[in-house]
């Protein structure tokens, strides 16, 4: 997937930035980072027919929370 690949180039690291040091514990914190990765992989082609999780399995993507853990 040629736009997923775009997102973990160009979007993913600007999440990611630091999060080591600002790694948020907080569920409101939390909730403001998912959303990004979600909208994203609901615009892919096809994909917006499946849930969140079937998307993440389909490209063989982790949600940014398991990525911090």
């Amino acid at each position: 997937m040629i736009r997923f690949r775009a997102f973990i180039v160009y979007v993913r690291h600007l999440l990611e930035y630091c999060s080591p040091v600002w790694n948020p514990h907080y569920h409101c914190d939390i909730a403001k980072i998912e959303p990004v990765q979600r909208r994203f992989t609901k615009h892919i082609g096809t994909l917006n027919s499946f849930t969140y999780a079937q998307r993440l399995d389909i490209l063989c993507a982790e949600s940014p929370e398991l990525r911090r853990l």
